[in-house]
């Protein structure tokens, strides 16, 4: 029997949401988990790429957008990473919004209640993201969002990594797909907002177990209160 796959999701989308930006897991402690995923940094500090077993920074500062590659002993308050194993693949030979490929990898889905890990790597005629600027805890995530810088760059390759989560997890996930992107050249990247791809190659994961874990030794977190129906406006805002 096959080794089960493991989405390591560190932190809950809800308690960022709530204001816990404080980094609590190491960046190298985060990798032990999976090659490919997405996050945030200490003080929800831009977006955090993880490809090929590498972590990235993305953050907008100055009217420019930069990328970074993340040293081990970086904090990240929330991130989610997977070994990923492609079961299905695709080349997308002509032209797609955002809207139509998200239609046609589901089309692949043998079910809507599994986690999925999704890579594609190819040329954008139009890739849109934006990056969450470093902040505090008084201030609400969803009103952080507000004011998020965002860029968008044309006839640009790179890759798009992220994790497709079932409806019934929004909350612990965002429900649906939470993308980021880095160029091949490593000098843009962010939250994937939207995009047209001229051509590329798509991988869908698999994903059999959800490994949550917790910041227990952050007494904010322990002794947090959530107010669920708020939170879950702030990231259909949010997101």
């Amino acid at each position: 029997m096959s080794e089960a796959i493991k989405l390591f999701q560190y932190n809950t989308l809800s308690a960022l949401m709530a204001g816990l930006y404080g980094g609590t897991l190491t960046v190298g402690e985060l990798l032990e988990h999976g090659d490919l995923g997405i996050g945030t940094l200490d003080s929800i500090d831009g977006e955090l790429i993880v490809l090929d077993g590498k972590a990235y920074q993305a953050k907008g500062s100055d009217g420019v957008p930069t990328v970074v590659e993340v040293s081990p002993d970086v904090k990240v308050p929330y991130a989610a990473v997977v070994p990923h194993q492609a079961e299905v693949i695709f080349r997308q030979r002509y032209a797609m919004t955002d809207k139509e490929l998200a239609e046609r990898i589901e089309s692949y889905y043998d079910g809507v209640n599994l986690f999925r890990s999704i890579k594609i790597h190819g040329h954008f005629a139009k890739m849109h993201v934006r990056m969450i600027p470093r902040s505090t805890p008084d201030t609400k995530f969803a009103e952080v969002a507000t004011r998020q810088p965002e860029y968008t760059q044309e006839n640009i390759s790179g890759t798009i990594v992220g994790i497709w989560t079932p409806e019934m997890f929004h909350g612990v996930s965002v429900a649906g797909y939470h993308l980021h992107f880095i160029s091949d050249d490593h000098t843009f990247g962010g939250h994937v907002m939207d995009y047209i791809i001229d051509e590329g190659i798509v991988e869908v994961g698999p994903v059999d177990q959800l490994d949550q874990r917790f910041p227990v030794q952050d007494r904010k977190y322990l002794f947090a209160k959530f107010n669920m129906n708020e939170l879950k406006e702030d990231i259909e805002k949010s997101e």
